[in-house]
């Protein structure tokens, strides 16, 4: 009987510190005294902890609402962490159905004549704000904080839609000292849940007994001492690669004891992302759009044709409203009236269209770079359609959400590794978002130079493909006053003139910019020499990559190639004492090249350069060779011409 109570008491024990362990409202003198995080020095700030619980309870009226819980302890150490003080969490008001949140245990600790003081939350320090007639956003600000506070908040989450779990998410952009959370799910559901990012936390399952009303078991999911997630230059989305959980629907049981599948496989969650009336049957509908699609197919005597017409019209007719989705919101007959949209109405609208021409269209389900990525079969994933043309050698994407996008150049947000396309037998197949396509910038600039060091010329700079692409977005809605104060403020100390442009709204052709331009500060005088680079403004001064080691894959977003031909006249009474060598670097697996070579002719100096990256994503297994090139490539393009006076 004495070890049986031994036993008890150190349980109890045990439970008693776990409770004290997230307890608000206990904050130690040693807690707002500390100085910098004891782990990361750099740290603008830390979660001392956070603990959170999402299980189901039963409203009123017998229907489940999902609780997710959270408490959070976090210590701000600088000025710049001062935000961290602060929350905010969207929800879901759009319908019948609509979610709640609120705060509570809301308040900031100082140390003040050696003793800890509690401010705690203004009344004006918690408000709403409505995003769309769907969407609102409650957050909260605190008063008094400064480095030392330690501030605490926790809120409540109920929600009645129970397919997806709110993600947890156990790294930020500060250290973690610890961080809890538990889930208490009923027998009657099956949740996929995974784990993605570079930590694992620890797991502890139990199981307990009942009816189909209480909770059957019980998953607990601890980490500590978590570092601060580290960005890094060229990284497509930083949450990509946080470590976090998501729970996803994959089953439910009935009363009667039916299952009924919603994520347990890709063709679950293709089936019922189709079967979705706001999905599969908005493809159906064709009577809108007949009388308009007959006469433009009628003009057209190809296959390539008929998509480039049907194509360019969507795009002319409809606008986007900068709402992402892969399910309508008002439905295409409605967006087509309207002539605006969301990315579903206007890409399911062209997938349609396309069919009824005799086209083989399919949309393309996907999640933007700002969504993250699908990992696991999931329909909450996805957040993104856009339309597919299977053809013998690959799938012509098309997106006509944006004006400049053009048959396989898709706009940036869409250029997130894989999506699934969907055929109209319901099947689906993963397909490669990784662009193809070499997107190419060539500059000529024909300069002279006086013996002051002053640099004038005449610059032409022809884009195409995605850089094409992003100079009419960046151009669009732009007067050329405008751009060209943009472009100068890109070039530090260019001064830049009689600035035109060709093709800008033609998509077939290349983007060519012509301008005149003069510069005072990219030569240096030393006694009677001058010494400048001979890529002029188009110098790259640092390496991107300086970290010891790299945890992400380096992000390009599409191939590309950079070719520069630059002749320089020097000043008279000058004459070139010494050149840069020829180089030629290559990475592994053909990962990029990089050719410089630079020759001079009496008055007259003429560079050329190239530099290709091959592909989109490099892994960071090939972050040292990256790393490596990018120095020998701006160690040369540093490097000086000399002339010296005669």
């Amino acid at each position: 009987m004495k070890h049986i109570y031994l036993i008890i008491g150190l349980f109890l024990v045990g439970l008693n510190l776990t409770a004290q362990k997230f307890d608000l409202g206990k904050v130690t003198t040693e807690e707002v005294s500390e100085k910098v995080h004891p782990k990361d020095t750099a740290a603008v700030a830390a979660y001392l902890f956070k603990d959170g619980r999402t299980y189901f309870e039963w409203d009123g009226e017998g229907h489940q609402i999902l609780v997710t819980e959270v408490k959070s302890k976090i210590k701000i150490y600088k000025k710049e962490g001062y935000h961290w003080a602060n929350h905010s969490i969207a929800y879901y008001v759009g319908g019948s159905n609509k979610e709640k949140v609120s705060f509570s245990d809301v308040a900031v600790y100082n140390l003040e004549n050696g003793k800890v003081v509690k401010s705690k939350m203004k009344s004006d320090g918690e408000f709403m704000e409505e995003v769309n007639p769907k969407w609102k956003v409650r957050k909260i600000t605190l008063p008094n904080v400064r480095e030392g506070s330690v501030v605490e908040y926790s809120y409540v989450i109920r929600s009645p839609f129970i397919v997806a779990f709110p993600i947890w998410e156990f790294q930020y952009k500060i250290p973690v000292n610890l961080v809890n959370y538990n889930v208490n799910l009923p027998s009657i559901y099956i949740y996929n849940s995974s784990i993605r990012g570079g930590l694992a936390p620890k797991i502890t399952k139990s199981n307990g007994i009942g009816t189909s009303k209480t909770v059957e078991s019980k998953t607990n999911y601890l980490l500590e001492n978590v570092p601060a997630l580290k960005d890094e230059r060229y990284v497509n989305n930083i949450r990509n690669y946080t470590s976090l959980i998501q729970h996803e629907l994959a089953s439910a049981k009935s009363a009667n004891g039916t299952i009924t599948n919603y994520a347990q496989s890709w063709d679950d969650v293709v089936k019922n992302i189709y079967d979705d009336t706001d999905f599969g049957q908005e493809l159906n509908y064709k009577s809108y759009f007949e009388e308009d699609i007959n006469a433009i197919i009628a003009k057209a005597g190809s296959k390539d044709e008929k998509i480039n017409l049907i194509f360019d019209y969507v795009k002319n007719r409809m606008n986007w409203n900068e709402i992402n989705s892969y399910s309508c919101e008002k439905g295409v007959k409605k967006a087509y009236k309207d002539k605006v949209g969301n990315a579903a109405e206007i890409n399911l609208m062209l997938t349609a269209m396309l069919r009824y021409a005799g086209i083989g269209a399919n949309p393309i389900i996907l999640s933007t770079r700002s969504n993250g990525i699908a990992f696991f079969p999931s329909r909450t994933a996805f957040n993104y359609v856009i339309c597919g043309v299977e053809i013998d050698n690959g799938i012509i994407f098309l997106d006509a959400t944006s004006k400049n996008t053009q048959p396989n150049i898709l706009p940036s947000r869409a250029l997130n590794w894989f999506g699934r396309i969907i055929r109209e037998n319901k099947s689906s197949a993963e397909v490669s978002l990784d662009p193809k396509l070499v997107s190419k910038e060539t500059v000529s600039i024909i300069a002279t130079m006086d013996d002051t060091g002053k640099i004038t010329g005449k610059a032409r700079d022809q884009y195409s493909e995605y850089n094409a692409y992003n100079f009419r977005e960046n151009f669009a809605g732009l007067s050329k006053d405008s751009y060209v104060e943009k472009l100068e403020k890109k070039y530090s100390g260019i001064e830049i003139d009689d600035y035109t442009t060709t093709n800008e709204k033609d998509l077939t052709l290349p983007v060519i910019e012509n301008f005149s331009f003069g510069h005072s500060g990219l030569v240096e005088h030393i006694g009677n020499k001058i010494y400048f680079s001979p890529l002029l403004h188009y110098t790259i001064r640092q390496n991107p990559f300086t970290q010891e080691t790299r945890e992400y894959p380096v992000d390009f977003r599409y191939p590309y190639q950079d070719r520069y031909l630059i002749n320089i006249t020097i000043p008279k009474g000058y004459e070139v004492e010494s050149l840069p060598a020829p180089i030629s670097l290559t990475m592994e697996e053909n990962i990029g090249n990089f050719k410089y070579n630079i020759i001079s002719s009496g008055e007259q100096i003429q560079l050329k350069v190239s530099f290709d990256m091959n592909y989109s994503n490099v892994s960071p297994e090939y972050y040292e060779t990256l790393k490596n090139f990018y120095k020998g490539m701006i160690e040369k393009q540093n490097e000086k011409v000399v002339l010296k006076k005669v």
